[in-house]
């Protein structure tokens, strides 16, 4: 199995993935009302697609997923271009910092970085950085979920893909803890994709083994089947292709 999209959920899915493919020159798999897909690879490392599904009304949850974007030494021009596409500077209470935080077409929090020596080839994502109520157990979950392996990060318990290049996935001490799945809902997750052969009651029984669990949403009859991490952060696991 193996982590295939970041999911952001969109009130208007193609205005924010439209603004997502250009803010991360990826390519588009899916144009359409009610879901958008852009595509992100890296040179000898990780593709991973960016989708954005409709969702009825905006997200009120406090964000514990969001994107730290590559800004490197031309950080001052990487805003420039992302207000030239529509992003807002924000105030989430970040004090002075040397990033730059900004919001998205439908309000959700990012960060443009500054140069470090962990972002050398992670591509225009430099990290993810993900809540977590224990980093090194998380740390652990995900590894073993993703088949990343621990790398050195920004003083932060780290994972990256096993070519050493692509963005950083950063587990962070939560601010609070995850509200209940059926009111604070993430308004971003992340997809593992099983690769034909793989056991999905295997992978079931492996996520609550870890600490995590599955979640049961009224949601119809999904081809994929949803979990909580040990954190209380939802995940998908998606059905093996063909």
């Amino acid at each position: 199995m193996y982590w295939e999209n970041v999911v952001v959920d969109a009130v208007d899915p193609q205005r924010l993935g439209r603004f997502w493919e250009a803010a991360l020159g990826g390519t588009n798999l899916t144009d359409a009302p009610d879901v958008f897909e852009t595509r992100v690879s890296v040179e000898r490392g990780p593709t991973l697609d960016y989708c954005f599904p409709q969702v009825p009304e905006p997200p009120a949850e406090p964000q514990r997923l969001h994107l730290d974007l590559y800004g490197d030494r031309g950080q001052s021009d990487v805003v420039e271009r992302l207000l030239g596409l529509g992003a807002r500077h924000v105030d989430i209470g970040q004090g002075d910092v040397p990033w730059v935080v900004l919001a998205d077409v439908e309000d959700n929090p990012f960060c443009v970085m500054e140069a470090r020596p962990a972002y050398v080839d992670t591509g225009p994502v430099a990290a993810l950085p993900l809540d977590s109520a224990d980093p090194e157990r998380d740390a652990a979950f995900w590894a073993w979920l993703t088949g990343w392996t621990r790398a050195e990060g920004a003083g932060l318990v780290t994972l990256r893909h096993p070519s050493g290049r692509g963005p950083l996935l950063e587990l962070c001490p939560e601010p609070a803890p995850k509200g209940p799945f059926e009111t604070a809902k993430n308004r971003m997750h992340l997809d593992l994709r099983l690769e034909v052969g793989d056991d999905a009651d295997a992978v079931a029984a492996g996520i609550e083994e870890r600490g995590g669990r599955e979640l049961h949403p009224d949601w119809g009859d999904l081809p994929w089947r949803v979990f909580a991490d040990p954190s209380g952060n939802e995940l998908c696991v998606l059905p093996a292709r063909g």
